[in-house]
């Protein structure tokens, strides 16, 4: 063999061996549940529409159609709250909000459901893109991922979990992150603000749905730890939420 190709290949090989081995065993998981979910890595700079039907324990629910375009950063929502309707735009050089399709809101009712577009629809879109990105979002900056990989049982399923902090300019909460050991799939996750008070919520993941490639939670349930309250559920559906006819 050529003395430099033979050169190149040792420091490839080298190179490989350490980068191998300053990966963490909670980075490996992480990467292989990627993997799972999104193989053709299209999550990045995708377009994606989340169909929601957000049922609440009090028989109350909302009709969500949340569109993402990771490329283009842009955000919409149309949201149905009884005979209510929201809609939400935000783009790196625009914003808007509308309620029952009118753009002047009562300041009290702007207040209380964040309608404006300072930090409201922010707010928002980060809440989605952060939910329906995982767990792909656990790449982002400032995201700090504990090393170690324990065994736990998740409300009686054997999982694999990761713990995750932030940096402070990013975010306070601790969370749990639970792995399918066979799939590597996202089953679940918890977070608290303060650990030591069992305050937070705890999320059950069920089921799947394909969109554009990338395989997305079905049902998640929400509920508090120190009560185990039923909090609701959301529910990604097959078309758009905002068709669907209640009686």
């Amino acid at each position: 063999m050529d003395k430099v190709l033979l050169f190149f290949v040792i420091i490839f090989f080298t190179n490989s061996i350490i980068g191998f081995s300053q990966s963490s065993e909670a980075e490996s998981l992480l990467e292989k549940s990627i993997q799972y979910h999104d193989p053709e890595g299209k999550w990045i700079k995708g377009e994606f529409h989340f169909p929601l039907y957000e049922s609440r324990p009090n028989g109350s629910y909302r009709l969500t159609d949340v569109k993402l375009d990771n490329k283009r950063r842009t955000f919409e929502l149309t949201q149905i709250r009884g005979k209510d309707r929201l809609s939400r735009y935000l783009s790196p050089d625009s914003c808007a909000v509308e309620w029952n399709y009118q753009s002047n809101i009562e300041d009290g009712l702007k207040k209380s459901l964040r309608l404006h577009c300072d930090g409201g629809n922010d707010f928002y879109r980060n809440y989605y893109a952060y939910l329906y990105g995982l767990p792909m979002k656990l790449k982002d900056p400032g995201t700090l991922i504990d090393p170690s990989v324990k065994k736990k049982n998740f409300f009686g399923k054997n999982l694999l979990e990761i713990k995750v902090t932030y940096d402070p300019e990013v975010g306070g909460d601790i969370w749990y992150f639970y792995f399918d050991p066979s799939t590597y799939a996202l089953s679940g996750y918890r977070f608290y603000h303060d650990e030591k008070k069992n305050d937070g919520e705890y999320i059950l993941l069920e089921g799947e749905i394909i969109i554009n490639g990338v395989k997305f939670p079905e049902k998640r349930g929400w509920y508090t730890h120190k009560e185990g309250k039923y909090l609701g559920n959301d529910d990604l559906l097959a078309y758009p939420a905002t068709e669907i006819k209640k009686d």
